[in-house]
């Protein structure tokens, strides 16, 4: 599909347009966490609570969250010999994001066979191209079990206070069930996605309805079950959606089938390129599975993703994943290659992505117009941003389900919805009268929220300076892990780090050998301490403020990608990206981790 210049013009102007409808001074300030009425949400409805006595042993590793960061490091860790490891998680299993969002439909956005970490280890086989969250909170638990991590694990248990005991070497942790025990080191991932957050939109606490959050699915109500049996108790009811992200996309096509009439309220479409999701074969999984598969495939798709960072645009590279992030990857390596060497401009390059990037979502919103039967409802679901503004979704069944009788989009043009009242969901002035709410308003990211924010507490380090202290002018970390002045502390997150957004996990697959590599050098060593030195967190934060990726534009609609469009401060500048990408950052680690030096680190 070619695009002329006066089309790509018009395009961008309409571009612009669409964000500026979405703008509005109080950017992040317009969400809410879980309170009031939404408050017993912050509860754990899948597992019981079991009474224990409080824990006040001492561990070698101790590392808070449960998902897939700990349950990465803790595998490593007992793969290296270290057998006092503990995971501390205020869910009531192992799973992260899977453990609390267990909405129907749920579902991998990225291929399950990169996405879905110690595949070969364990070997598990994905029932799909892209599994459903059943089958990923499945293989957590498999983890758990196959490196033994449940023996020490402390569940429906929340870190109130870690603190650095110097004269120990030693980190202490206390938690809101008693628990007061120690820890040579400790870990922190508490991901990007476990703090939800609500619209505040006025009257949302006026409703006499039922109402959720989707990452607190209340099954008790809809009926039905995560495994994808029916929504019976929906039959006879009218159900509104707020929000139409990448949760909706993936929830609205089982409420369809489930409800009297859904109502889909909408302030930006998502863009909804195909998913073409299947069942794997095994015959062709046993091909594919030889010794070191699952890292080839990381590193393929890391590669592929980033097109041209890291990899020669004129190389050969072979694409063994194939799905919509690689696809999009393609079209701007296959620009760039067209280009001669002599045209490789840094503008000339900025100009074949937009082409490449225009190419494709003109793709995607002609998709709207073949599938939607009514031309309004399908010019409503079109996307007019740039592909990566917001997080690309794909999917088979949610541009469809609105061609159902009982499914209405409600699109606010930008604007959001007016009010909630005591019978339903204002748009224009007109009350869409429901039985019952659900939000599928997201969380509060790492870059939109502080670490100590979304962990609960607040680490305090050497002299009982805190983490939030530390971070006050923003994140100030070494390779995003080592942060100076908390020794023994490990921090596995995006930031200051690989960045890589399009596969989180592989974050995590990289953090947790570096975490191994320096826990096994300081036991091996008999050293109690290890920190990262003034200066190399200095250099590392120098580094990336020169040079780094910022995680969204301006430029872009709104939304948590970019700050909702509000301009960067100091604190958010400093959520950057190794400047030359995931590749790059991947094979420094991997050197730095097998020099043996540990260049910034010191032991003792």
């Amino acid at each position: 599909m070619t695009v002329t210049t006066s089309q790509k013009e018009s395009i961008l102007k309409r571009y612009a347009q669409e964000r500026d409808k979405r703008l509005r001074p109080d950017g992040l300030g317009q969400y809410v966490p879980l309170t009031g009425r939404f408050a017993h949400y912050a509860e754990d409805p899948y597992t019981p609570m079991v009474e224990r006595e409080p824990v006040t042993d001492d561990v070698t590793f101790a590392f808070i969250g449960g998902g897939f960061a700990g349950l990465l490091v803790g595998a490593r860790l007992k793969e290296a010999g270290v057998e006092s490891v503990r995971i501390i998680d205020k869910a009531g299993g192992f799973g992260g994001t899977w453990y609390w969002n267990r909405y129907p439909g749920a579902m991998c956005d990225t291929a399950s066979l990169v996405y879905m970490p110690l595949l070969e280890e364990t070997g598990h086989m994905p029932t799909e191209k892209y599994a459903h969250g059943p089958e990923i909170l499945e293989h957590c638990e498999r983890i758990g079990k196959q490196f033994g991590l449940y023996e020490h694990a402390l569940f429906h248990t929340q870190v109130t206070d870690m603190a650095w005991d110097e004269s120990l070497a030693r980190w202490r942790i206390q938690t809101n069930r008693g628990d007061d025990f120690t820890a040579q080191f400790v870990g922190m991932g508490t991901g990007p996605l476990q703090v939800p957050k609500l619209p505040g939109i006025p009257g949302i606490d006026d409703f006499a309805g039922h109402s959720f959050h989707t990452s607190r699915w209340d099954y008790a109500y809809t009926g039905g079950s995560p495994e994808g049996t029916t929504m019976d108790g929906l039959s006879d009811k009218r159900v509104a959606v707020i929000g139409t992200g990448a949760t909706a996309v993936q929830c609205v096509p089982e409420l369809a089938k489930s409800c009297k009439e859904l109502f889909v309220f909408q302030r930006t479409p998502s863009s909804v390129d195909v998913r073409g999701n299947q069942p794997l074969d095994s015959a062709w999984f046993a091909d594919v599975s030889s010794p070191g598969w699952q890292q080839r495939w990381l590193d393929n798709f890391t590669a592929n993703w980033e097109a041209f960072a890291g990899v020669s645009v004129d190389d050969e590279l072979e694409d063994l994943v194939q799905d919509g992030w690689t696809d999009l990857a393609r079209r701007m390596r296959d620009i760039l290659r067209a280009l001669p060497p002599e045209e490789r401009s840094a503008e000339r390059m900025m100009e074949a992505f937009e082409d490449a990037d225009i190419e494709k979502m003109e793709e995607i919103r002609a998709r709207a117009d073949a599938v939607v039967a009514d031309p309004t409802t399908a010019a409503n679901l079109k996307a007019w941003y740039r592909q990566l503004c917001k997080r690309p979704c794909f999917h088979d069944e949610y541009l469809q389900a609105f061609n159902r009788p009982n499914v209405h989009l409600v699109d606010t043009d930008g604007k959001g919805v007016e009010r909630i009242t005591e019978h339903g969901v204002v748009v224009g002035g007109h009350e869409y009268e429901v039985d019952c709410i659900v939000f599928a308003s997201g969380f509060f990211v790492e870059f939109g929220i502080s670490l100590a924010e979304r962990a609960g507490f607040d680490p305090k380090g050497v002299g009982g300076k805190s983490l939030s202290q530390h971070w006050e002018d923003g994140m100030r970390t070494m390779h995003g892990v080592h942060v100076h002045g908390f020794p023994n502390l490990f921090v596995v997150q995006l930031g200051q780090g690989a960045a890589l957004a399009s596969n989180v996990p592989h974050n995590y697959v990289e953090s947790s050998k570096t975490v191994t590599t320096v826990v096994s050098h300081a036991l091996d060593g008999g050293f109690e301490r290890v920190e990262v030195t003034g200066e190399a967190e200095e250099a590392w934060v120098d580094l990336l403020e020169t040079h780094g990726r910022a995680f969204g534009s301006e430029e872009c609609t709104p939304g948590y990608y970019n700050n909702e469009g509000r301009p960067a401060g100091p604190k958010e500048r400093r959520n950057f990206g190794y400047p030359f990408g995931a590749v790059a950052f991947f094979k420094l680690m991997d050197e730095w981790r097998r020099s043996g030096s540990f260049d910034g680190l010191e032991f003792s």
